[in-house]
């Protein structure tokens, strides 16, 4: 069995979410899709934590840069440079 990735739990959510979208599961299915979902979701929030605490880390060991928090509102605008 491959190694669970974020982008192939991505891939995953958005096939789960297509096929939600598209097809009229059971109940049952229904569920169990939505139940996969949600456990990937909890996985990629994972990764992205820790990628967030790698990010943060490598800015302190670095002098000339300086950690920036994240903001969850943010579009991802914010000019980094220092």
């Amino acid at each position: 069995m491959a190694k669970k990735t974020f982008e192939s739990a991505l891939r995953r959510l958005e096939q789960i979410t297509e096929e939600l979208e598209q097809g009229e599961p059971s109940l049952d299915q229904g569920l169990k899709k939505f139940d996969e979902g949600i456990e990937l979701v909890k996985f990629c929030n994972t990764k992205l934590e820790e990628a967030r605490h790698k990010v943060e880390l490598l800015l302190r060991q670095n002098d000339s840069l300086t950690s920036v928090d994240f903001d969850r509102e943010d579009n991802g605008d914010q000019d980094l440079s220092a």
